[in-house]
């Protein structure tokens, strides 16, 4: 198993920056979210990509046009050329300087700063891999998808040295067979409604941290109708107290947090003691 998610950041719970840090004028999925995230204690950025009409990769959350970009659009049915000419939007819903972030610049910018977590690009991983290998930067990357048959064929195919977490939504669903297969299973973001799902249960957890994997949990709060941990949640963290939230999480076992609050969070791991 090859792990180097402790490359550039030795604490002992690390903090995953969910976008980056966006908020006013800044906007998500950008290289400036992504580098205040990292001045705020971000060890991991979490970001989103998407292929141009002409095979171009960029960073962005495709579905979000009309509240990013205020354009009833579809990015993917657009040029690069043409997604060049766009800029993002405030909160405000003016326009920004931001235009949108390729790969390419957003690997430049961040090689050899931290590990950068890819989201959203199960159906065009190869495409990703080969990016990625001309910069050689195969160390900093995290592949983190959904378990499905498809996408684990290709991850053993073009990626099976690459860090790789399947996201188990209350169950763990593929644990059996990645093991069977020639992939770096080397942990998992585990997803639950309640305390009572099965991936929160003492007995799982100590399992997996027994076979050496590293353990991911979702602080964010993107609609309160969609528990993503069951109630110990960044707003709970911020509005309440960090220990319902952030400290649930580490006292049940998870080495990363995902969070939108990067700064916060960090200074609460700190200030409990859990990092130094």
């Amino acid at each position: 198993m090859n792990n180097t998610l402790h490359l550039y950041n030795r604490d002992r719970v690390q903090v995953a920056a969910h976008r980056g840090v966006a908020g006013v004028n800044i906007p998500c999925n950008t290289i400036p979210a992504f580098d205040i995230a990292l001045h705020g204690g971000a060890a991991i950025l979490e970001m989103d990509l998407f292929k141009s009409l002409d095979g171009e990769i960029f960073i962005f959350h495709t579905g979000k046009e009309p509240f990013q970009l205020d354009r009833h659009i579809d990015l993917t049915r657009m040029t690069a050329e043409e997604i060049r000419k766009l800029r993002l939007i405030n909160v405000d819903f003016n326009e920004t300087e931001h235009g949108l972030n390729t790969f390419d610049e957003v690997l430049e910018h961040m090689k050899n700063r931290c590990i950068l977590n890819l989201d959203r690009c199960g159906a065009f991983i190869p495409d990703v891999i080969k990016q990625v290998e001309r910069h050689g930067m195969k160390e900093q990357i995290l592949l983190k998808n959904a378990p499905t048959k498809e996408v684990l064929k290709t991850v053993e195919e073009v990626a099976p040295d690459y860090m790789f977490m399947p996201i188990y939504m209350e169950n763990d669903t593929a644990s059996e067979m990645i093991e069977s297969m020639n992939i770096n299973y080397m942990g998992a973001e585990l997803v639950f409604s309640t305390e009572n799902a099965p991936v929160i249960q003492p007995e799982y957890i100590e399992a997996m941290h027994k076979k050496g994997r590293t353990l991911w949990g979702n602080a964010v709060l993107y609609n309160y109708k969609v528990p993503l941990s069951a109630g110990h949640t960044d707003d709970v963290s911020m509005m309440k107290d960090p220990a319902l939230g952030w400290g649930w999480l580490v006292e049940h076992g998870f080495d990363i947090i995902q969070s939108d609050w990067t700064y916060q969070c960090c200074q609460y791991l700190k200030d409990s003691g859990v990092n130094r």
